[in-house]
């Protein structure tokens, strides 16, 4: 007994219980953590798969196309019933319908049921009736010549979008010459002076190109919806779509399985390089990857040095002392502000404050319309930036605090001096340790979306923050996000259901990008190890 109370003394002494406390939490964090993946992937994944279209014969006589969402048992408990999506939202005024399976008397998959996905108003789902391509002949109805329409109405687009972009450049010439304009009102240039009259000139000739313009796309816009198809759905509602309307047309009944696969290959390089449509339920998310991954890199770019010079400054040259220790815990205390005081923060300092004083130094002729006085990629990155910079001091730190005595005095009997010590001895060690704060600050800003939406995102925004107009980078522009994408399309759009499958999708993709990115800075830091911490030794 006495043996037993000892070994059991001992068992608790040396502390293996909170050993294996320890490795079952560890454990438990990385099943919920692989858990929520699984569930983010099993939803996100299938959404692209282009699945079978049943069509349903109801035993009171009707019909009804639709793709087989999930089967359940009903709210009465007698039985299961089926959600179905049914698309056709134009016509019907929802995307699902739930059946009980008692009302179904059979189901069947016809070869002919043709899915459109459109620009507007979500899929359709129905059988085609009849092509009128505004042509003096009028091809067969039926889904090889849809396609063939469908890829000239493609080439007609294309020639709009060529349209497109010599607006858009027009446009932009105009609104410098706008600018100018204000410019030289606010400085009360004579209106017959040389630069007035130059500018009339140049904003006439202008004028008149753009309406030609403007001309030209309306005609040619008209021409291109001359070609319209009829389609019919299962109660034999016809509805008549422009072919320039329609984004793609697919018979996934007759689909085999490599065909399935290209297809659902072509939809993830759509996500990765396509526009949003379809108030961002459909179509790709280009426009929010690159707002997201750009916020990161502009987010680093001011905290990373930020973080470290003021972690050197606190650790190897400010002395202990009262200051010192309250700068610290203030800097602790950072860390745990919510983010949406940051928000806050950033729109009164940053937006109506240094924003504000740049427009009045700058740009006053363009007051009271704002340039750098609203939200911004910049004011958001900066925001961010104060949010995630306590993370790398605290992380540079203790990387410097872990160092050996023995390597600075080393260093300082070899004859360098504090700075050469610092630069050629203390980072280098301290590099894998200040690459876990940089990591741990991407992981953090790149899930914020509370102060984004006070500082300059927003749900669809006209242009990308670089292009190839002069300065090239346009850091006052506004941007997308994905976390905000995640937030408006899950909780503020009209049809939620209808949105659920983009949610998991866009949360996937946010995921994968900070997986990515992280991913990359550890192997960064694992070389640097390698590198310095061995062979300094």
């Amino acid at each position: 007994m006495k043996k037993a109370s000892k070994e059991m003394n001992k068992y608790w002494r040396i502390g293996e219980p909170m050993v294996w406390l320890s490795g079952a939490a560890l454990s438990l964090t990385l099943l919920s953590a692989i858990t929520l993946l699984i569930v983010i992937m099993v939803n996100g994944l299938g959404v692209f798969w282009p699945s079978n279209i049943e069509e349903v014969h109801l035993k009171d006589g009707g019909k009804i196309f639709g793709q087989l969402i999930k089967t359940e048992e009903n709210y009465e408990k007698t039985g299961l019933r089926r959600q179905y999506k049914i698309a056709n939202r134009d016509l019907y005024g929802l995307d699902f319908r739930w059946i009980d399976e008692a009302k179904i008397e059979e189901s069947v998959y016809p070869d002919e049921l043709i899915v459109l996905e459109r620009i507007e108003h979500g899929d359709f789902y129905g059988r085609i009736k009849a092509i009128n391509t505004g042509r003096t002949d009028s091809p067969t109805a039926n889904l090889a010549n849809l396609l063939t329409e469908l890829d000239r109405a493609t080439i007609a687009l294309d020639h709009l979008s060529e349209l497109e972009d010599k607006l858009n450049d027009a446009s932009y010439r105009m609104e410098q010459m706008r600018l100018e304009q204000l410019k030289l009102d606010y400085n009360q240039v004579p209106a017959d002076s040389p630069k007035q009259v130059q500018l009339n000139l140049e904003k006439a000739e202008l004028d008149k190109e753009f309406a030609g313009l403007i001309e030209l796309q309306t005609r040619r816009l008209a021409d291109a919806r001359k070609a319209k198809a009829i389609f019919v759905d299962a109660a034999g509602q016809e509805k008549e779509i422009a072919l320039v309307d329609i984004f793609q047309a697919y018979s996934p009944n007759i689909m085999g399985t490599s065909d399935k696969i290209t297809f659902y290959f072509f939809k993830l390089v759509e996500l990765f390089v396509g526009e949003p449509r379809e108030s961002n339920t459909e179509g790709g998310l280009f426009p929010a990857i690159f707002g997201t991954v750009m916020l990161i890199f502009v987010m680093s770019l001011f905290s990373f040095p930020l973080g470290v010079i003021a972690a050197i400054y606190l650790r190897e040259y400010a002395k202990e002392g009262p200051l010192v220790r309250v700068v610290r815990i203030a800097v602790n205390n950072l860390a745990g502000i919510p983010s949406i005081v940051y928000g806050i923060f950033g729109l009164g300092f940053f937006i109506y404050g240094i924003g504000h004083t740049i427009d009045s130094i700058f740009f006053p002729e363009r007051l009271p319309t704002p340039t750098f006085g609203t939200g911004g990629l910049l004011w958001a990155s900066l925001t961010l930036a104060l949010l995630t910079v306590p993370v790398v001091i605290v992380a540079t730190e203790e990387a410097l605090g872990a160092i050996p005595r023995e390597m600075r005095e080393g260093s300082y009997a070899l004859g360098a001096t504090k700075f050469q010590t610092l630069y050629r001895v203390l980072l280098p060690m301290a590099s894998p340790g200040i690459m876990t704060g940089l990591i741990l600050a991407m992981a953090r800003a790149a899930g914020e979306v509370a102060p984004l939406m006070i500082t300059g995102v927003v749900k669809l925004a006209p242009a990308l923050p670089i292009d190839g107009n002069f300065p090239f980078f346009h850091l006052d522009r506004k941007f997308m996000h994905l976390g905000f994408h995640i937030y408006d399309i899950g909780f503020q759009s009209p049809n939620v259901e209808a949105a659920k499958p983009m949610v998991f999708v866009t949360t996937l993709l946010l995921v994968l990008i900070v997986l990515t990115m992280s991913s990359v800075a550890i192997r960064l830091r694992n070389k640097m190890k390698k590198r310095y911490t061995f062979g300094t030794f």
